[in-house]
């Protein structure tokens, strides 16, 4: 048999120039910021033979290929990319003045939550230059500075390399990750410990187990946890497979630091024994997405008897059911309606002075609870109190402090036909308690003692106003009155407001 001749061809060889391990701690993001992650195959060496021979004798060509051989390149921890979203996922409209770093604990704090030093991270470039002894870097933190700013352009994403040469991504290992938006957001700082655990050694040693830790009280989680541990983490090779990764897979919102509050109310100031007391809760939804759960306690002093067919809810004018459980002096408040965005929820309710109530304080407090309907995580406000003076004799004595909140379409101070009064405004007086306006922007407050009481309006309850210019009395430019009630007698304490894009004073 004549010689075969041979002929072997290569295909596949992929090359790479390889990376010294990082690891992005940019997965975990915060309050209560969302981390979005996608798995990408494995970067291989894949390498096949294809040969083929001729049989001179027999004339005939034989042809065949080798199997193909994968190496798995040596992946070790890197690039997770994070992202800062709003508390129910979505982009913030505005990323500008948001930063986000990464902190070594304080070595003097046994708690290991305060603040060390920021991290020292390893610097990049990109593009990359070759040969020059500085590693590639991955937008959107091309340099792996630390703070890193946010600004519109990456849309709230960040990133973080570490250097596993440094041990930076050792067992034990502990870091704290800060997110400080701008002091006009709205939103509160927030930290996230983040705990290296032992790796489980598979899939060559670069899986591994992490802690991550709320140190806010905030939500860590879409189940609304602060702590998640044991998870299992597999992150290839940033230089070869890009951003892409699949670790420390949970959501993490930057929540408003106010999301609802509670203010207490009542229809007098003073009362004796045999009278009966209205007071009102409002609760404002002053978060971004609606309320739901609402479940309101309200703590009763000595003597104030509660009247349970007294209780009457309503959303934007529309009544709710509201259900009520006692249990001694304590009143709990449930209702299945939502608050939507910006509104309000009303309960009115009643109690009865009996006897005993000039031996009580008169003051009772309240707070509420709720869920955000897009992700249930928790709200809460309070407590918010009521004083009622609490006298054993006639009050005959005693005079009314009347007012209304409206708009002032003139900016003369006065109501005129046509400027509509403004509901849920609320007044503090000079004991603190608050007084909401009803529908058509009235109050009224009896059984007030006689002498001088001063009002103010709390703008903060009216969104998108501010208060009107009176070109008429220059003292009634404030947002106080002082008022000074006669015995029996009664006054005046009105409030004028204008939208706050609204024009200027007339001259």
């Amino acid at each position: 048999m004549r010689s075969q001749k041979k002929r072997y061809h290569t295909y596949g060889s992929s090359w790479f120039k390889r990376i010294a391990a990082t690891f992005l701690a940019g997965s975990i993001i915060q309050s209560p910021i969302s981390v979005f992650a996608q798995k990408v195959p494995s970067p291989t060496f894949s390498n096949q033979a294809e040969f083929s021979y001729t049989n001179r004798k027999a004339n005939q060509i034989f042809r065949g290929s080798t199997s193909q051989i994968q190496t798995i390149q040596d992946a070790r921890l890197v690039d997770p990319l994070g992202r800062i979203l709003g508390c129910g996922g979505e982009v913030l409209p505005d990323y500008t003045g948001y930063t986000v770093a990464l902190y070594d604990p304080d070595p003097n704090d046994s708690t290991g939550t305060e603040l060390g030093q920021l991290t020292q991270l390893t610097p990049t470039e990109l593009p990359d230059i070759p040969g020059n002894g500085v590693f590639r870097g991955i937008e959107p933190n091309q340099t792996n500075i630390n703070p890193f700013p946010l600004d519109n352009s990456n849309q709230g994403f960040y990133n973080f390399l570490f250097d596993p040469n440094k041990g930076q991504t050792d067992a034990g290992r502990t870091y704290i990750l800060v997110v400080n938006p701008p002091a006009n957001s709205g939103f509160s700082q927030r930290r996230i410990k983040l705990e290296i655990n032992q790796s489980t050694g598979g899939i060559q040693d670069n899986i591994v187990r992490y802690t991550a830790t709320s140190l806010d009280g905030q939500p860590i989680s879409v189940n609304g946890g602060i702590q998640i541990t044991d998870r299992v983490v597999f992150v290839p090779n940033a230089e070869t497979v890009g951003l892409d990764l699949l670790a420390f897979q949970f959501d993490l919102g930057l929540c408003p630091a106010e999301q609802i509050t509670i203010t207490k109310t009542g229809d007098r100031a003073t009362a004796e024994p045999g009278e009966t007391t209205v007071y009102r809760l409002s609760l404002r939804n002053t978060g971004d997405a609606g309320l739901d759960n609402v479940v309101v306690t309200d703590q009763f002093p000595l003597g104030f008897k509660f009247l349970p067919e007294s209780v009457r809810g309503e959303v934007a004018g529309e009544s709710v059911a509201v259900t009520t459980e006692i249990n001694g002096s304590t009143v709990t408040f449930r209702t299945d309606a939502t608050i939507p965005v910006d509104a309000v929820l009303n309960i009115a309710y009643a109690a009865k002075l009996t006897p005993d109530a000039v031996r009580g304080s008169g003051r009772n407090t309240a707070t509420v609870n709720a869920q955000r309907v897009d992700n249930d995580f928790a709200v809460k406000d309070g407590p918010a109190t009521h004083l009622l003076k609490i006298r054993p004799g006639i009050t005959a004595d005693c005079g009314t402090i009347i007012g209304r909140v409206f708009v002032d379409k003139n900016f003369d101070g006065e109501q005129q036909p046509g400027e509509p009064g403004v509901p849920n405004a609320v007044i503090f007086l000079e004991n603190g308690n608050r007084i909401t306006t009803d529908a058509d922007g009235l109050y009224s407050v009896k059984n007030v003692l006689p002498g001088k009481h001063t009002g103010v309006l709390d703008l903060q309850s009216l969104p998108g106003y501010t208060l009107a210019p009176n070109v008429k009395f220059k003292e009634r430019n404030s947002q106080s009155r002082l008022v000074n009630l006669e015995p029996g007698g009664m006054v005046r304490m009105n409030f004028a407001v204008t939208p706050s894009f609204g024009e200027g004073a007339k001259k």
